[in-house]
């Protein structure tokens, strides 16, 4: 062979070892910093570094978050852990205390999306999901070892459609019946019931609260003589926003639309009847404080100790203020139409498909959604744990709800049992276009409040406008 033929044959041996490890670099490289987020099929599974699957790279994952400082603190917390386990990993993150919703929304605009995100489901979650902007997490869910729907708490995650979950709830929340114990004691009455299978029937609940409303003479309004004009003490606080009256909706069998979710449903029997019976606890009763007279109602915990009211519904998280006031409070389940029922309410945690590290993204949703993470906020009584054993595992469920103010003791029958055996999902998490149609809805509702009109005229004068925003439901396969 001539040296020039030899030097060829050289030459072109050394360019195909060449392009090979061109090729097995870029192979390599592919799905972790090349600017590609990989598809869910290859980033679901077994998340562990341990695996091999994770980078080992220097990665830094953006999350924002809304919030109090204290739930800034857990997220922190939670944060810490993770960057100890994973010490390639730093997170950060955006704590954005104001206008949440619009400057997410500019960010989105220009393609600077965080990798992970706090959302609430009735502002710009659903139409960011329209869009194509979040993964499906039930690809994660469905292949992950440490977590996965089982696992959780009923009604904590959000979905698109059926199978197309965008976002999963850190911290469930649920509704109960708040009392000052020493109110009923100095008044000789039964509280209220804990276990769901004794709750008060609406009428029930009626008379006991016309018992506990007092007037500036000391009668109350079951006194004839009763003056609904001078109330010193009000029976029962009724939030009337729709998280409140959903869980009497829910009980009654109504709901916001039909189960197709082609109809306007609030002007139908089951839901007209519930929010009647709210407006008679102001207008006929005079138990309740109307809108205006709610304006000088302060907190739960600060009302309950003043006893300016002497029960009221709300939210599990006012434990966390109650806990810290000198009020001898407790919490009962809250009273029945039909069945036992209350609604879950909670924010949760989308990641952007945009994220170039999907994986390592997910095991930071882990690491948010992990309750040893966000322990104070839960021991405080400002969240509750999104693992399902923390409910079922007496040595798990001691860690916060043993010995604590946040925990009274009726806390266990009246929250923990009704959420895991009588829950419903808040409406913005099926209900298309929820938003809209309350915008709709919640003027109306402010006439039936002061009396000016009855649920079922308020309703109907606005059903066409309501059935016009009416898209359908999210549970529904079409």
């Amino acid at each position: 062979m001539s040296r020039q033929k030899k030097s060829i044959s050289v030459l072109i041996v050394l360019l195909l070892i060449l392009v090979a490890i061109l090729s097995g670099c870029s192979q390599s490289g592919s799905g972790k910093d090349s600017g590609e987020a990989s598809t869910p099929a290859n980033t679901a599974g077994n998340s562990d570094s341990s695996n091999g699957e994770l980078s080992k790279d220097p990665i830094t994952l953006r999350m924002t978050v809304w919030g109090a400082p204290e739930e800034v603190a857990a997220y922190k917390t939670a944060i810490a852990k993770f960057e100890k386990k994973y010490p390639n990993i730093t997170v950060d993150l955006q704590h954005i205390a104001a206008d949440y919703d619009t400057k997410l929304t500019t960010m989105v605009a220009g393609n600077d999306e965080p990798d992970i995100a706090q959302m609430e489901s009735a502002s710009i979650a659903y139409p960011l999901a329209e869009q194509g902007k979040f993964y499906n997490l039930q690809d994660f869910l469905a292949s992950d070892q440490d977590i996965n729907a089982e696992k959780l708490v009923p009604n904590i995650s959000y979905s698109l459609e059926p199978g197309n979950v965008i976002g999963l709830g850190p911290g469930p929340e649920t509704f109960g019946l708040f009392y000052n114990e020493d109110i009923f004691k100095d008044a000789g009455l039964t509280p209220p019931p804990s276990k769901a299978s004794e709750a008060w029937t609406w009428d029930e609940f009626v008379e006991v609260a016309k018992k506990l409303t007092i007037d500036n003479k000391g009668r109350n309004a079951a006194d004839p003589d009763f003056d609904s004009k001078n109330i010193k003490q009000f029976g029962v606080n009724f939030p009337t926003w729709w998280g409140s009256f959903s869980n009497f909706i829910f009980s009654n069998g109504g709901d916001f639309v039909s189960e197709d979710g082609k109809t306007f449903a609030l002007n139908q029997p089951a839901a007209v009847e519930v929010l009647q019976k709210i407006a008679d606890l102001i207008n006929v009763h005079h138990v309740a404080p109307s809108p205006v007279q709610a304006k000088n109602i302060p907190a739960p915990n600060i009302a309950l100790q003043t006893k300016k009211v002497a029960m009221a519904i709300d939210g599990q998280w006012v434990s966390a203020g109650l806990a810290q006031s000198k009020v001898h409070y407790n919490v009962g389940v809250l009273p029945i139409m039909k069945k036992p029922m209350t609604t879950v309410v909670c924010g949760m945690f989308s990641m952007f498909k945009s994220t170039k590290h999907p994986k390592e993204a997910w095991e930071l949703m882990k690491a948010l959604m992990d309750p040893e993470a966000s322990i104070d906020l839960i021991t405080a009584g400002t969240w509750m744990p999104s693992y399902k054993d923390w409910y079922t595992d007496p040595a798990l469920l001691s860690k916060w709800t043993e010995n604590l103010d946040s925990r009274p003791s009726g806390y266990k029958d009246a929250i923990i049992d009704v959420l895991l055996s009588d829950s419903h999902q808040t409406p913005t998490g099926y209900v298309k276009n929820f938003s809209k149609i309350m915008d709709i809805v919640t003027p109306a509702l402010d006439k039936v409040w002061l009396g000016q009109e009855s649920a079922q005229e308020a309703m109907d004068a606005i059903s066409a406008k309501a059935q016009a925003q009416v898209q359908g439901r999210r549970d529904v396969k079409e």
